[in-house]
């Protein structure tokens, strides 16, 4: 099982790591999470450099793929040979954008008749392609999932696990990284952001 988080140059720490971070509490065999990027590594919009572990190639044959954001997404869709490298399907693939990566998706024609989730720098651009977006932190319709805002990707992460591992290993999961004397809380309310697009 692969999961592959798209991070491009200027990506956002907060949508990439935390996703991988959460995603990492499963411990099973086969189970691995990956950094894929265009080039071997990777500088964040504050300066934080990743090394790749992963080619777009490789995120396109993944099981799942999460498209991650940053300050130089609309470069990204703006990049013809970029954007062709990118064929991904949610026939075979679960599909997952956070904040900006949602405009990924919106152009790669991957959202159409969906909602989504955006966060608020991003959602004009998203809406001139064509997508309704949501004032909400994310929604789910069968394999295409997004997320509008840093902290929503433990939603992505969330739903991701439980599509894949089971709804238990998700609330395991999200126990795991929730404050102390919150864990409860934070478990149940991403449930409820989940749930309904596990029915």
């Amino acid at each position: 099982m692969h999961i592959a988080i798209l991070t491009f140059d200027g990506f956002n720490e907060l949508d990439s790591l935390i996703a991988l971070g959460i995603l990492n509490r499963i411990k099973v065999p086969g189970w691995r999470v990956s950094i894929a990027s265009s080039t071997p590594a990777v500088r964040s919009m504050n300066g934080v450099v990743l090394q790749a572990q992963a080619t777009l190639a490789q995120a396109c044959t993944a099981d799942a793929v999460v498209v991650g954001s940053g300050v130089r997404t609309r470069a990204v869709v703006a990049d013809a040979a970029l954007m062709a490298q990118l064929r991904l399907d949610p026939a075979r693939q679960l599909l997952a954008a956070q904040c900006s990566g949602t405009l990924v998706l919106a152009r790669l024609g991957l959202l159409q008749g969906l909602p989504a989730c955006t966060d608020l720098t991003t959602k004009p651009w998203v809406q001139e392609a064509g997508i309704a977006v949501l004032e909400q932190p994310f929604v789910a319709r069968g394999n295409v999932a997004t997320a509008g805002g840093c902290l929503a990707s433990q939603y992505l992460a969330c739903w991701l696990i439980a599509r894949l591992q089971g709804e238990a290993a998700a609330r395991e999961a999200m126990h795991y990284v929730a404050p102390v004397g919150e864990k409860e809380e934070y478990v149940e309310r991403a449930m409820r952001h989940v749930a309904p697009a596990l029915a």
